[in-house]
C-alpha cells in the first residue's frame, strides 16, 4: 500500500510565481544540504528545479552555490535573452525571505580585475582583451564597440565571440551586458583600426555614454494621434502579396533614439487558399488582438506603434519602445491567451535608429 501511495503522489503543478516559491520552501532544506555538502547537485536539486521552472514558463536558467558559510545563493537568469528578463526579475521580486538563502535576479557584475574565463584553451581576461569605440556619423547615439582577441580566426570565430559575450556577462552583469551596448564586433588584435583601450575601462566608457544618452532623451514622448499612415502593397519573391500599413510621420521623426527598443509581435495563421492573406474570421481576430495590444502599449507611456505587415500567413505588428520589459509581458500574455487559435511569437531587440524599418522609407 505504501508503494502505491508513493507512486500516486504528485506535486501540484506550478502555475504562478507563488506556486513555485511554495514548492521551493517545501524542499529548500534538502536543496541547501546538497549544496553545502557538495553532493550530487544535479540529481538532487537542478533536475527538479529545472522541471518546476519550465512548468512556470520556459526560458529560466539558474546558478547555485554557497554565498558564504551559512548562506546558499540561487541566481535565476535569462541567459541574456531580453524577452525573459522581466519574468526573472518578477519571480525574484516575489521570492519570500528564506533563512539560509540569497535569491538573486540575473548574473551580477563581478568586475574586470579578477574576472577571467577559459573555454577550449582560449582565455578571456583583461590580459587578452582590448576594445575601441566606433564613431558612426549617421548614428551618433549608437554605442558601437569592437573587442579584440589575439587568437581570433575564421575557424574559431564562434567560440571566441561566445567567450567574449560570456566574459562581458560576468564582468558587466547580465542586464548591463545586453541592454547598454548597441553593436559589438570582434576582430583579431592585429586587425584593429583604432587605438586599443584596456578592457577594464569599458565600464567607465559605457557609463559615460549611457549618461549622455539619458540626459538627451529622458522623458521624450511622441503623440501619434495626428500622424499620417501609408499603405504599401508589394509582391514577395514567392509571388504572394504583401500588405503593410505604416506610420510614415513617425518614421521621419528626428528623435528615434529616444525609443531604442523594437518589439515585434508575430501571429501565424492558416490560409493557403487565400494567397497568404487572412480570411474574414481570422482578419477580425487579428484586429481584436491588435486592439488589445494597443490598449496596453500606449504612446504616452513610451510605446509607439509603427505599423503592421501582413503576408504569407503572417501578421507582424511593430512597436518602438523606451523599455523592453512591458512589451515582453504583454506579448507573452497574448501568446498564452491565443495559443489555441494562432501560432504567436515575438522578438525584442535594440535598434536606436529603427534601421529595420528603412524598407518602408521612400528612396
Amino acid at each position: 500500500m505504501n508503494f502505491f501511495k508513493k507512486f500516486l503522489k504528485k506535486d501540484n503543478p506550478i502555475k504562478s510565481n507563488a506556486d513555485f516559491w511554495n514548492w521551493f520552501i517545501k524542499n529548500e532544506k534538502s536543496f541547501f544540504k546538497v549544496i553545502k555538502e557538495q553532493g550530487d547537485v544535479n540529481a538532487l536539486f537542478f533536475i527538479d528545479l529545472s522541471k518546476k521552472l519550465n512548468e512556470l514558463k520556459s526560458g529560466y536558467w539558474f546558478l547555485a552555490g554557497m554565498f558564504d558559510e551559512d548562506t546558499a545563493e540561487l541566481i535565476l537568469t535569462a541567459d541574456g535573452d531580453l524577452k525573459n528578463i522581466a519574468f526573472v526579475e518578477d519571480l525574484v521580486e516575489e521570492a519570500p525571505q528564506i533563512k539560509g538563502w540569497k535569491i538573486t535576479a540575473l548574473k551580477q557584475e563581478s568586475g574586470f580585475e579578477n574576472q577571467g574565463i577559459e573555454i577550449d584553451a582560449y582565455k578571456f581576461s583583461k590580459d587578452t582583451l582590448r576594445f575601441y569605440s566606433n564613431d558612426l556619423n549617421n548614428y551618433p547615439d549608437e554605442i558601437d564597440i569592437t573587442i579584440t582577441h589575439e587568437s581570433l580566426s575564421e575557424d574559431n570565430r564562434i567560440d571566441i565571440t561566445n567567450g567574449i559575450y560570456l566574459f562581458l556577462d560576468n564582468a558587466l552583469g547580465e542586464l548591463n551586458s545586453v541592454s547598454i551596448i548597441d553593436n559589438l564586433s570582434v576582430v583579431n588584435t592585429s586587425d584593429a583600426t583604432s587605438d586599443l583601450v584596456p578592457i577594464e575601462k569599458l565600464k567607465d566608457f559605457l557609463i559615460w555614454r549611457e549618461k549622455e544618452f539619458i540626459e538627451k532623451y529622458d522623458g521624450l514622448r511622441h503623440s501619434t494621434e495626428k500622424d499620417s499612415y501609408s499603405a504599401f502593397e508589394a509582391s514577395m519573391e514567392s509571388g504572394l502579396p504583401l500588405l503593410a500599413v505604416v506610420n510614415t510621420d513617425l518614421l521621419q521623426w528626428d528623435s528615434k533614439a529616444s525609443h531604442p527598443w523594437v518589439a515585434v509581435l508575430e501571429m501565424e495563421y492558416t490560409g493557403l487558399s487565400n494567397n497568404g492573406m487572412p480570411d474574414e474570421e481570422t482578419y477580425n481576430l487579428l484586429n481584436i488582438i491588435e486592439d488589445e495590444v494597443l490598449q496596453e502599449l500606449k504612446d504616452s507611456k513610451g510605446y509607439l506603434n509603427i505599423g503592421r505587415q501582413t503576408a504569407d500567413n503572417m501578421r507582424e505588428i511593430y512597436f518602438a519602445c523606451t523599455d523592453f520589459r512591458k512589451p515582453s509581458k504583454v506579448f507573452y500574455q497574448i501568446k498564452t491567451k491565443y495559443s489555441g487559435k494562432l501560432k504567436v511569437s515575438f522578438d525584442i531587440y535594440k535598434d536606436k535608429y529603427w534601421q529595420s524599418f528603412d524598407r518602408f522609407l521612400s528612396r
